[in-house]
């Protein structure tokens, strides 16, 4: 093993079997209990795991420097291969930082089952890593697969109650719906025919020809469109909320949601190869960033709020990888990653200072609590793309991109949005909030530096991460991701898109309470009253006939199929011990007879021999006179 694989090995392996020890060295029970005893494991879990994030970090940032390839068997013509490039590059180096942030803002405020949840946040991290450098879908399926179940016991991390455990088997089964769009990828390639060696090769993707090529489109972008969240999988967000904090803060911000935008910029040649796919894209990101806008306009609870956000934001970086801005794409992703950790964690401080989420109930929160509260107003103007913020240069950079009208149309409204629900969130924190509002004492939140410091970075990085869509980062990084001759934002362009955000957002902050909240919109579409309507009311139907098939038609069969076998074994039985019996007993008594017959003439004495032999001569004489 070389030097530059081992590094490569170890930036996944490292948080996975660190992760791995710890999820299962203890976390059973309810409460703090011995986890917080001086020296006991609770105490030591956070320590380990802002250690081993912390040497992740440093590990990505020299994966990100030297671009080591790793290759190992798995199964028959698909290794798994992993490698780093100038768009991984800049992707773990952000995962690896947002995760170093939230786990050292986590250290003082996750207080119950601390290794189970420490263990499961670090095999996130790597399950994420290795995603974002796998290059054979056989280490995209496995680092996938991983990065679904630790998302589904980390939002179902407080199990003993319903309510997370049902949110996370809704997160789970909604993305595995769309995950199964991989394993169609993955059957194309294995039905092309290919050369073993790089059947499973994604680079290998766009050479499908035919049916095979529209195959594997369909199904990457069906993977990517669960996991990140796009129309119709939105839902699966908002269950989400009922998670941990800083579990919404990584997996909303550089995690799991942004790998389903990122496989799509590391598939766009895909994309480009089957035409409609990548048109299909586009559109599909474009209305879910103005659709999902719309329902973040209209939620009154701050999670919920920051949770449509997302999907919202992943709709640009879904749409930068139809339209052909890689670049700008993947600076939206990183930065993205910085501004919604940001706001995740600043929303759990007042969660477990205040006990709700609920935004009239946190009106003027940010004035009351500063240290909270200007990082999240930089969060939240950088989320409005107010200049010189990061999103800001980072949706232009997308915009550029766009060549139909229509769509451009659409995305613009959708950029309008982000700076209307945005503007609503910080004009009711900042507003004056009611005297004497009651403080308790923290669950989720956390004091000092441990809240502090992870805030601060964040906010910086909300503030200056747009640096990669402007000049002349902008044409380094598109350099490095191959895509030298990506268009970017004019002056003008900025220019007029900077007035729509303030504008905007200085709307949205006046008029914060009055703005409309649509029933439709606040119940996030009825999306998942659809996904009910059209999937499982359907197959839970189904599996309700098939059981009353199987006990009422199956269980009777067989019922009666079992008494007539019996029934049938008893005449068989009876047969056989009134005939077959008999009949054996009979052959047996007439041989006995027989032999018994045979043996009186045997006597021993000559002169009956004798006799015997004359009778039976001159029986056969006679036999031969009658015969003739």
């Amino acid at each position: 093993m070389s030097g530059t694989s081992a590094l490569l090995w170890s930036l996944v392996l490292l948080p996975a079997a660190a992760g791995g020890v710890l999820a299962l060295s203890g976390g059973g029970r309810r409460t703090a209990g011995t986890y917080d005893r001086p020296g006991g494991t609770g105490l030591a879990a956070p320590a380990v795991a802002v250690a081993v994030a912390a040497a992740t970090l440093l590990l990505a940032v020299a994966a990100a420097l030297v671009r080591p390839t790793a290759r190992a068997g798995f199964v028959a013509g698909g290794p798994l291969e992993l490698a780093v490039d100038g768009l991984s590059a800049a992707v773990i180096v952000a995962v690896a930082a947002v995760g170093l942030l939230v786990l050292l803002f986590a250290a003082a405020g996750i207080r119950a089952e601390r290794p189970r949840f420490f263990g499961l946040m670090l095999l996130f991290v790597a399950a994420v890593m290795a995603t974002a450098t796998a290059t054979t879908l056989t280490a995209l399926l496995l680092a996938w697969e991983v990065m679904g179940a630790a998302s589904y016991a980390l939002i179902a991390f407080r199990w003993r109650e319903d309510a997370p455990a049902a949110a996370g088997t809704t997160a789970f089964l909604t993305t595995r719906a769309g995950d199964l769009g991989l394993y169609l990828a993955a059957g194309a390639a294995l039905a092309a025919g290919t050369a073993a060696a790089d059947r499973f090769a994604l680079d290998a993707l766009p050479a499908l020809d035919g049916p095979r090529l529209h195959l594997a489109a369909a199904g990457v972008l069906l993977a990517a469109f669960g996991k990140a969240a796009q129309l119709p999988f939105s839902f699966w967000l908002s269950r989400a909320m009922l998670g941990p904090s800083p579990v919404s803060a990584l997996l909303h911000s550089a995690a799991m949601v942004a790998m389903g935008g990122y496989l799509l910029l590391r598939l766009r040649p895909l994309l480009e190869s089957a035409g409609w796919a990548a048109a299909a894209a586009a559109w599909g990101g474009a209305l879910t960033a103005l659709a999902l806008g719309a329902v973040a306009l209209a939620q009154r609870d701050l999670k919920q709020l920051l949770a449509a956000s997302t999907a919202a934001q992943l709709g640009f970086v879904v749409l930068a990888a139809g339209a052909g801005s890689v670049a700008g794409g993947t600076a939206h992703l990183v930065a993205h990653a910085a501004v919604k950790s940001l706001l995740f964690l600043t929303a759990g401080v007042w969660l477990a200072a205040l006990g709700t989420d609920d935004l009239g109930a946190l009106r003027g929160a940010a004035r009351r609590d500063r240290a909270a509260g200007l990082p999240f107003a930089v969060g939240a103007l950088a989320l409005a793309g107010v200049p010189p913020l990061s999103l800001w240069a980072t949706k232009d950079e997308i915009l550029a991109a766009v060549e139909s009208p229509a769509l451009y149309g659409v995305a613009l409204a959708a950029a309008v949005l982000s700076a209307l629900y945005a503007g609503k969130a910080l004009g009711l924190l900042l507003a004056p909030g009611p005297s004497g509002t009651a403080v308790r004492e923290p669950e989720e939140g956390t004091s000092g530096p441990l809240r502090s410091v992870p805030l601060a970075v964040l906010a910086a990085g909300a503030a200056v991460l747009g640096a990669l869509a402007l000049p002349p980062l902008t044409g380094e990084l598109k350099q490095a991701a191959g895509v030298p001759g990506e268009p970017s934002a004019g002056a003008a362009t900025m220019a007029a898109t900077a007035v729509l955000a303030l504008a905007a957002t200085a709307f949205a902050a006046a008029l914060a309470p009055r703005l409309p909240e649509p029933s439709w919109a606040r119940a996030w579409l009825h999306l998942e009253t659809a996904a009910h309507t059209v999937a499982v009311r359907p197959v839970l139907a189904l599996g309700r006939a098939l059981a009353r098939f199987d006990d009422e038609d199956l269980d009777r069969a067989a019922t009666g199929t079992a008494t007539a076998v019996r029934r049938l074994a008893s005449w068989a039985s009876a047969a056989d011990r009134s005939g077959v019996d008999r009949a054996v007993r009979g052959v047996a008594d007439g041989a006995r007879y027989l032999g018994e017959l045979a043996r009186r003439p045997q006597t021993g004495r000559l002169h009956q021999y004798y006799a015997q032999a004359l009778v039976l001569l001159t029986a056969a004489a006679v036999l031969l006179l009658l015969l003739r």
